[in-house]
């Protein structure tokens, strides 16, 4: 099997289109297998004091092994879903479970770990070294190392369910996302949406084999209804259908329902939380974060609803009048996206749609490419002839003075059997391995973009700009590191809610005149973006931004007040109704079943810790003034920045890396100011 099998080969780059569903499951056994012999033996050699080498090194050689067949395979299923992977997928689930699991209760190990903490080597361990010790130990802990067997083995069973039920909400999305869609076969229907975005529908249609246009549920075709159509009956057509995928209401009520599948995970990660000694999930949850306390998250979050509520009344207040004198005097949750988009062309005279034109995607790379480059001194470069998931994949290569330094994979655009949304996910992680050889890192970049039309290039909002240097901050984190131990490079050992910093941080050179600059270029002509565009995109900045700071604090309250309080009587609904009562000014209508897609939380490692965007935006804010302060290009600046944040990873906890660049602690003042959420902006 090892010779016909990929997963088991040494390869550089995974062989994506070598890869089939048949491979999966046998290559995880034996992996697994010979991984459990290898650390039986590696502990029966621990005899005295272990190693650094013996033991940690050694281990990461392990998990790299099983990550360097594994993550090509989590990575397919998520952007080339079918039904035979995701099966075989899942049958590896409850697998990789009990084997990390095993893990994190095996006494032995734990106590090699302690060991070796305690010896004389750990001495003359650098701040890293320490850091990974400090966090496996806490590791330990938090996996049930000090429980006694028959709850270590309730501890296995829930995780292995836990990890099968994130999986099943992700699916019964992605499936419920497919299961809708709309045949329009009179172009009068489409009145108000842009010629891109018809043209998309009717490829999307053609795909299909059918005439005319096809509205579907993937984020770019939802949004060109929501924010363009005159027609009011199909846009709450469609809002209806999107907003209720995978629930009991809707057009496909009861077909995909989450909710049976929420309950059941919000009941084991409640008991996991008493299992290990904390009162509720949010406490376990912020265990290993930046934050200290479930009041301190709550009385954050309510701090800045608190700040923000005003300015999102004054911006409803404004919204509903606009459409009033429309003729839309119940502004109803499906109007809100397209009247801001009138009111936004109204006052001044920008669209996303005309700055679509000066964002095609390869000047938008190149001047993305511009700015790093000059901020953190590397090159990178276009690579060809590699094995991809997709036609549309890239891969490039950053370099440092003519060194290697990583790859990363960009796979831009929206298509069927790939998930929704925006994200980056470590390839490979960069570390020196036990022979002594530097393996440098590689990171996936995934986003959903409207693909290119016809003979035109795919051409961006200023929304997918953004969303690109977000993600793009992800993968310079990863790949730009200069710890060489696997535990804490790139964004490993990093609290989750400070790893949006480096993302958070980059989306500011969107705004900036100096980025905007190098990023933007008409697709026909080449000319920059003129100076009255800029001027208006610049002062539309913070157009409803008081409604979009408490629309994020309705996600992130909601979420963490739901882990804080399980088990008070209170439903899923009935916490976030309870948040919308106390932070938003627009209610959505009461079949609207935001929760059941709410991926992030219920399968995506953000479970009471959605805050985290919020709080690292603090953060990126802040760091952020200091480039205001001493120039948005300036590259002393930038090799400031990536020294003390992007190089060192997880090596040290995150406050002692910002004080290290900032000079002192963050103050929420920048992101009030960024964001015109002050009374001077008012």
């Amino acid at each position: 099997m090892t010779l016909s099998n990929p997963l088991l080969q040494d390869f550089d780059l995974p062989p994506y289109s070598a890869i089939r569903p048949e491979h999966v499951e046998p290559a995880v056994d034996q992996i697994l297998a010979e991984n459990r012999a290898a650390i039986a033996e590696l502990l029966q050699r621990q005899d005295g004091t272990p190693t650094w080498q013996g033991l940690v090194l050694a281990l990461d050689e392990l998990g790299e092994r099983l990550g360097r067949a594994w993550s090509p395979v989590s990575h397919l299923n998520a952007v080339c879903n079918n039904a035979e992977l995701r099966n075989a997928y899942e049958a590896c689930l409850p697998k990789l479970s009990e084997y990390w699991t095993e893990m994190g209760q095996n006494r032995a190990l734990f106590q090699a770990y302690e060991a070796l903490a305690a010896g004389p080597e750990a001495a003359g361990f650098d701040v890293a070294q320490k850091t990974i010790l400090d966090h496996a130990l806490r590791d330990f802990r938090l996996s049930g190392i000090d429980l006694p067997a028959d709850k270590q083995q309730r501890y296995g069973e829930i995780q292995m369910k836990l990890s099968e039920l994130g999986s099943r909400f992700s699916n019964q999305l992605l499936d419920a996302t497919q299961a809708w869609t709309r045949e329009i076969h009179d172009e009068a229907a489409l009145a108000g949406l842009t010629d891109s975005a018809k043209a998309q529908m009717k490829q999307a249609a053609e795909a299909k084999g059918l005439g005319g246009w096809l509205i579907t549920l993937e984020f770019p075709s939802y949004y060109a209804v929501m924010t363009y159509a005159d027609d009011r009956a199909l846009r709450e057509e469609v809002y209806t259908a999107y907003s209720t995928r995978a629930s009991d209401q809707g057009p496909n009520a009861g077909q995909n329902d989450n909710g049976p599948v929420m309950a059941e995970i919000l009941d084991l990660r409640q008991e996991l939380a008493r299992l290990l000694g904390f009162e509720h999930f949010s406490d376990l949850s912020l265990a290993t974060k930046m934050a200290e306390s479930t009041p301190q998250v709550l009385g954050f979050l309510r701090d800045l609803a608190k700040r923000s509520k005003p300015f999102a009344a004054k911006d409803l207040d404004e919204l509903k009048a606009f459409a009033a004198e429309r003729g839309v005097s119940d502004l109803q949750s499906w109007d809100v996206g397209y009247f801001s988009e009138k009111l936004r062309e109204q006052r001044y005279s920008i669209s996303q749609e005309t700055l679509r034109a000066y964002f095609p995607v390869d000047k938008v790379l190149s001047g993305l490419f511009a700015i790093v480059q000059k901020l953190y001194g590397i090159e990178i470069r276009e690579l060809s002839g590699f094995d991809t998931w997709h036609p549309d994949v890239r891969l490039f290569e950053i370099s440092e003075n003519g060194q290697h330094v990583g790859r990363f994979f960009f796979d831009l655009y929206a298509r069927a059997n790939k998930r929704g949304g925006a994200w980056m996910d470590g390839a490979r992680d960069k570390r020196r391995n036990v022979g002594g050889e530097l393996v440098s890192p590689v990171a996936n970049l995934v986003c959903n973009f409207t693909p290119a039309v016809g003979d035109k290039p795919a051409l961006l909002t200023h929304d997918e700009v953004t969303t690109l240097f977000h993600e793009f901050g992800h993968g310079l984190h990863h790949l730009l590191t200069r710890v060489e131990h696997a535990g804490a490079s790139g964004i490993n050992g990093v609290a989750w809610d400070a790893v949006e910093l480096p993302s958070q941080f980059m989306e500011n050179w969107c705004w900036e005149p100096e980025g905007l600059a190098l990023i933007s270029g008409h697709y026909q002509t080449g000319e920059p973006l003129p100076q009255d565009l800029l001027d208006k995109m610049l002062a539309a900045k913070n157009f409803q931004s008081g409604l979009m700071m408490v629309r994020q604090l309705e996600f992130s309250l909601f979420d963490f007040e739901l882990h804080a309080t399980h088990g008070d009587g209170r439903g899923v609904l009935d916490v976030l109704e309870a948040i919308r009562s106390e932070v938003a000014v627009m209610r959505p209508p009461v079949f609207n079943r935001f929760a059941n897609s709410f991926a992030h939380i219920f399968a995506g490692g953000y479970a009471a810790g959605y805050y985290s965007y919020k709080w690292a935006e603090v953060l990126s804010a802040d760091a952020f003034s200091r480039f205001e302060e001493e120039g948005v290009l300036n590259p002393a600046t930038g090799r400031a920045f990536r020294e003390a944040i992007l190089a060192r990873g997880g090596s040290q906890e995150p406050m002692v890396l910002f004080v290290d660049f900032r000079g002192r602690e963050p103050s929420i003042d920048a992101l009030l100011r960024h964001s015109g959420l002050t009374e001077d902006a008012a």
